[in-house]
C-alpha cells in the first residue's frame, strides 16, 4: 500500500482484461487495495508506457478463477477511481450474432444492452439518489484512438458494435442467440456490465474493444458446432497479439486534456436535494 502514499494519482490510464495482458507491460509495482466494496480482481499491477502510467487488473483473477457474475465489478472500478485514473481500456472476448461480424474481426463498442441480473451495479444505492445518462456509455475520443490504432495494424474491425451482456457462466441455447440477433444486437459478452456504467457514475472514460471469438449458437449454420471455451481461447490467442499493439499504439496517443464530456456524467443527475 506504500505506493498510495507516496502520490494521490498513481496511474494515468486503467485496463482491465485478461491475464495475457500482462505481457504486454512491464511491472513496475503490484500492490493490493482494499476499497469499500471490498478487494478488486487481483494484486493491481503498475507499469509505464509512452509516457503514460498503467494500472492493469485481470478481470477474471491472475489464474482465471472468478466466474463473470462474480468479478467484483464494483472494487475494480473503485480500485481505478481511488489510483487516480482517468480513462479505462477494456478487453473482451465477444461471440457474433451477425453472419457478417467473423470471428478474428475486432469490434470497439458504442452501445451495451444489459440482461445480466443479480449484480451489484450502482455506487449510489444509500443517501443519495441519482440518475446518471448513459445515453453514450463509450468515450468517443477513446473509440477513435482505438480504430486508428486497429487500422494502423492492418486489423479488420466495426467501429460501430452494439454488446449485449448475459449473466453467463452458461453459454446461449440457439433460441436465445436467434433472438437476440433479431432484436438488432451484434455481439454478445458477459462482463460489459455493469463495467461500463460504473466508469460512467465514476466520471472515467471507458473503452470497451472486443475480439470476435466465435458465431453464438444458432447464428451461422445450425450443424456448426457449437462454441466451447477452449475454441473460444484459441482464437482469441491467436489475436492477442494485434490487440496488445493495437493498445501500445494507442496509450501514447492518449492526450493528457479531455474534450469529451464523459466526466460531467453527473452534472443535472442528483435527485436528492442538499441543504
Amino acid at each position: 500500500m506504500g505506493i498510495l502514499m507516496d502520490s494521490k494519482k498513481v496511474a494515468d490510464i486503467g485496463i482491465i482484461g485478461g491475464s495475457g495482458m500482462y505481457s504486454m507491460l512491464s511491472t513496475v509495482d503490484e500492490i493490493q487495495i482494499e476499497t469499500r466494496y471490498g478487494r478488486p480482481s487481483d494484486k493491481v499491477v503498475i507499469s509505464e508506457y509512452g509516457g503514460k502510467r498503467i494500472a492493469f487488473i485481470p478481470r477474471h483473477g491472475r489464474k482465471h478463477t472468478i466466474p463473470p457474475h462474480r468479478v467484483p465489478y464494483m472494487a475494480n472500478m473503485q480500485a481505478m477511481k481511488e489510483l487516480g485514473v482517468s480513462r479505462v481500456i477494456s478487453t473482451n472476448a465477444v461471440g457474433s450474432l451477425r453472419k457478417d461480424y467473423k470471428p478474428g474481426e475486432f469490434v470497439i463498442f458504442d452501445q451495451f444492452v444489459n440482461m445480466a441480473q443479480g449484480r451489484a451495479d450502482t455506487i449510489f444505492d444509500s443517501e443519495r439518489v441519482v440518475h446518471v445518462s448513459m445515453a453514450d456509455p463509450y468515450c468517443p475520443e477513446l473509440r477513435r484512438v482505438c480504430a486508428e490504432a486497429l487500422k494502423g495494424r492492418g486489423a479488420e474491425y466495426h467501429e460501430s458494435c452494439t454488446v449485449l451482456v448475459i449473466n453467463g457462466p452458461r453459454f446461449s441455447t440457439k433460441a436465445e442467440s436467434r433472438f437476440f440477433s433479431s432484436n438488432h444486437m451484434d455481439v454478445i459478452n458477459m462482463t460489459q456490465y455493469p463495467e461500463a456504467a460504473l466508469a460512467r457514475e465514476h466520471g472515467i472514460c471507458y473503452l470497451g474493444v472486443g475480439v470476435i471469438t466465435d458465431y453464438d449458437a444458432g447464428i451461422a449454420e445450425d450443424d456448426a458446432p457449437p462454441a466451447s471455451f477452449d475454441m473460444i481461447n484459441k482464437i482469441f490467442d491467436q489475436n492477442s497479439e494485434t490487440l496488445k499493439s493495437a493498445i501500445t499504439d494507442m496509450l501514447p496517443k492518449i492526450s493528457d486534456t479531455k474534450g469529451c464530456s464523459c466526466s460531467a456524467s453527473l452534472n443535472g443527475a442528483q435527485a436528492t436535494k442538499t441543504e
